[in-house]
């Protein structure tokens, strides 16, 4: 297994400010929010007789699998997937296949590939999957590989676009595209022009994060 592959499946990346200090991700930050679609679909896994917690774990799985096929796919790079099942690489292929359906339609050109940063401003980090050139515009392209697009992630891609922000890079569009693990999904994206109530809403959910780290 590659050294790639061995940081593509860690479950956290650390990020720091440059004076060492460690700060949350973007994802942590946004843990606090409640997700009443993910009860919903906990209960589902109950009446089908799923424990949904292996469903979950195999299904960020794929996903991370998914975003390394992407990640090589861009960098030209051979990727190993030896420590993955043979279900888990179709579905992640399935993936992406529908993201060279996207890539064909907008002919992008990459500018940050699974690009970590931190905000020493603002005291949070977060992984770029993507900031791509397409025409005259520079794109920030987040991959989702579930089976809808939620508001938490216009808030994480608002951070995103403010981390770019603040290391210098222009973002004209940002955009999520979702590439399902299922058979019959095609792409589903959504853009994103104006993202400050986004990025507000963040930095609320963000206050609420360090408030109740303080009081425990």
């Amino acid at each position: 297994m590659t050294e790639e592959v061995k940081q593509k499946t860690r479950i956290h990346t650390v990020y720091k400010t440059q004076d060492g200090k460690r700060v949350p991700s973007v994802t942590t930050i946004l843990n606090i929010l409640n997700k009443p679609a993910l009860l919903t679909w906990a209960w589902q896994c109950g009446v089908d007789g799923l424990d949904y917690r292996s469903v979950r774990d195999d299904a960020a799985g794929v996903g991370t699998l998914a975003h390394y096929l992407i990640m090589c796919e861009l960098r030209k790079e051979q990727p190993d997937t030896a420590e993955y099942s043979p279900d888990d690489v179709r579905r992640a292929e399935n993936c992406l296949l529908k993201y060279w359906d996207w890539e064909k339609q907008n002919k992008p050109e990459p500018i940050l590939i699974e690009a970590p940063l931190v905000s020493d401003k603002l005291g949070f980090g977060g992984t770029i999957d993507c900031l791509a050139k397409v025409g005259n515009e520079f794109w920030l392209v987040d991959y989702k590989t579930g089976k809808a697009i939620y508001s938490e992630m216009v808030y994480q891609l608002a951070a995103y676009r403010a981390l770019l922000s603040e290391h210098g890079h222009i973002v004209n569009q940002a955009r999520i595209l979702r590439i399902g693990r299922d058979d019959k999904e095609g792409f589903e994206e959504k853009q994103f022009l104006n993202l400050d109530k986004a990025f507000e809403l963040f930095l609320c959910c963000k206050r609420i994060y360090e408030l109740q780290k303080e009081v425990r």
